[in-house]
């Protein structure tokens, strides 16, 4: 994965989303709790994913 694929994305005040493009899927982490990560098909689903791992945890 090169480093200018790599994107960013506030989540309302609090959360920044990191994610890129692996073949058919966008995977993410966010900024600030890096042990959660997950994927999407498209990039609002990868945002949804993020969203609800975070309110799991």
């Amino acid at each position: 994965m090169a480093e200018e694929n790599i994107k960013e994305k506030r989540l309302g005040k609090k959360m920044t989303m990191i994610y890129w493009k692996d073949g058919k899927f966008w995977l993410g982490k966010l900024l600030e709790h890096p042990e959660i990560m997950t994927q999407g098909l498209t990039l609002e689903e990868l945002e949804l994913n993020l969203r609800d791992a975070y309110l799991m945890i």
